[in-house]
């Protein structure tokens, strides 16, 4: 694994600070479907970026926003990217703005499903509905497909990851170009360190919130599942990895253990921890600069992937 700190800009020092007194009363809030509202409120708050058109449609019997570039080089070319909020809440209405930032550094279309959440989807809905829009994108003659997501999706995105490399090694699925995946949650059994380390530091989870989300979403299913934890999937053979989380989050260890597990792999994985970063900062593309260089690196990471040559930058 190769992992890269990132300092705390001078210009991001203030706006953290306000941001921290802001989310100061939400800390831990997110528990069940009743946080579902203010969530997507806060998420339809990034900012459009331009030249990018959204599209409501159905990918593999999953529904879900397509966010497509004005220009699209690589008609055979897609991103399936995986909202986040622990597997309760988040949509793909709310979160079109933010993947189009993404698209606009790319311009590759991507595509978010809206995966079955919990309670009233439990495990394995989720990641059954991210792996029928993966078959569903083949199927409509995509041949060139990368995973993203943050959060639970980064989770997601990771576990299609290993589930997708498997079947492509038996030779019944494509084979993904690469993955990313902002402040991923990779282990549901809540076993690292950074749990407990950084629960001061961060503004935003709790053990105890992730805690009872995990249990809405599993029931008395195994949280070691590679299914829902890709900590503890086959990661051998995997495609690039590049992984962007915030030192200041409980989900610090999520990110660097699945790295290393990764290069321990034979794989190649890189974490980014930015100092003073909190849970999926990328969003906050309007306030804060580690956020739009973090976007950037994911835009040169995916175009690398996809072999695209041409520089995009979207403010």
């Amino acid at each position: 694994m190769t992992t890269t700190r990132q300092p705390l800009h001078l210009l991001d020092r203030a706006v953290m600070l306000g941001m921290r007194t802001m989310v100061a009363s939400m800390k831990g809030s997110v528990t069940g479907p009743e946080a579902r509202k203010p969530f997507d409120e806060l998420m339809e708050q990034t900012p459009a970026a331009p030249g990018v058109t959204y599209e409501v449609a159905s990918v593999g019997g999953v529904a879900g926003v397509w966010c497509r570039p004005a220009d699209t080089p690589d008609a055979a070319a897609a991103i399936l990217y995986f909202h986040g909020g622990a597997y309760i809440v988040g949509s793909a209405l709310a979160y079109q703005h933010f993947v189009g930032q993404i698209v606009a550094r790319t311009q590759i279309a991507a595509f978010v499903p809206e995966y079955g959440l919990a309670p009233e989807r439990p495990f394995p809905a989720a990641v059954d509905d991210a792996q029928a829009a993966y078959a569903g994108l083949v199927a409509q003659g995509f041949t060139r497909i990368a995973l993203a997501g943050d959060s639970a999706g980064g989770g997601l995105a990771l576990s299609l990851l290993s589930l997708t490399v498997a079947k492509a090694k038996d030779g019944v699925s494509l084979r993904p170009l690469g993955a990313v995946a902002m402040s991923p949650w990779t282990d549901l059994a809540l076993t690292g360190d950074s749990m407990e380390t950084r629960a001061e530091a961060d503004p935003l989870l709790t053990k105890e919130a992730l805690a009872t989300t995990a249990h809405l979403y599993l029931g008395q299913n195994d949280p070691r599942d590679p299914r829902v934890s890709p900590l503890y999937a086959d990661l051998t053979g995997l495609p690039p990895i590049r992984i962007h989380v915030g030192e200041d989050e409980v989900l610090l260890d999520d990110s660097t253990r699945y790295g290393d597990r990764v290069d321990k792999s034979g794989g190649a994985c890189q974490v980014n921890v930015w100092e003073g970063m909190v849970h999926v900062f990328p969003s906050n593309v309007s306030t804060l600069h580690a956020a739009k260089a973090a976007l950037d690196d994911i835009g040169d990471f995916l175009r690398q992937c996809f072999k695209v040559e041409t520089s995009v930058r979207s403010s």
